[in-house]
């Protein structure tokens, strides 16, 4: 049965449930099913990951949120910064059409929502920002290709940032970024959620 949140397609029994949650002094709406992560409310990680992250400064260019579940962090990112336009992918099919429906029901428009498997149907090397709440369970392997191949899609200056637990990994992470990058720093820890940063540098 593959029921998991990071599978193409969830084997689940639907239970769909609507919920509110305030980011960025904004009521936002979702609806979640079983089959992906964090369905009961924004899980403390992307929250976390929200609160640091700061588009002020960033080059030109869309934004990507990798592995976007249901798509809170994308939307939030959207709503942010509805200059922007904001690519939301997973591999999830069901997480995917959540979010579609979740970016109707609150009517942000400013996004892109596609299937990818990481970054293989990723054509775009022009983004301002990479940021990922990755999925550790779907193994070390998926986590690492997350981490590495954002260089190769993010424009000089852009940045990728992500959201660890200490204990699933932030600081071999934190190396790997390091060696990919050649600069990381940890722009903020909460509660054992590591928020690391690398720029992409000329």
């Amino acid at each position: 049965m593959t029921n998991y949140y990071y599978t193409h397609n969830p084997d689940i029994v639907h239970d769909e449930k609507q919920w509110n949650f305030e980011i960025f002094d904004h009521e936002f709406k979702f609806t979640t099913d079983n089959g992906v992560f964090s369905k009961r409310t924004v899980d403390y990680g992307s929250r976390t990951l929200l609160d640091a992250f700061d588009p002020k400064g960033l080059p030109m260019g869309p934004l990507l949120d990798l592995g976007t579940g249901y798509g809170p962090i994308g939307m939030a990112l959207a709503y942010q910064s509805p200059e922007r336009t904001v690519d939301m992918v997973d591999v999830n099919e069901l997480a995917l059409s959540l979010a579609r429906k979740n970016t109707a029901l609150n009517q942000i428009s400013n996004v892109n929502i596609f299937t990818s498997d990481i970054y293989e149907q990723v054509t775009t090397t022009n983004y301002a920002a990479i940021v990922t709440n990755p999925p550790v369970r779907a193994g070390k392997e998926v986590v690492e290709a997350m981490l590495t191949g954002a260089y190769t899609h993010l424009v000089v200056g852009g940045t990728l940032t992500v959201v660890l637990q200490k204990k699933q990994g932030a600081p071999s992470a934190k190396k790997l970024m390091q060696a990919t990058f050649d600069n990381c720093q940890i722009i903020k820890k909460d509660k054992g959620y590591y928020i690391l940063q690398s720029v992409k540098e000329g």
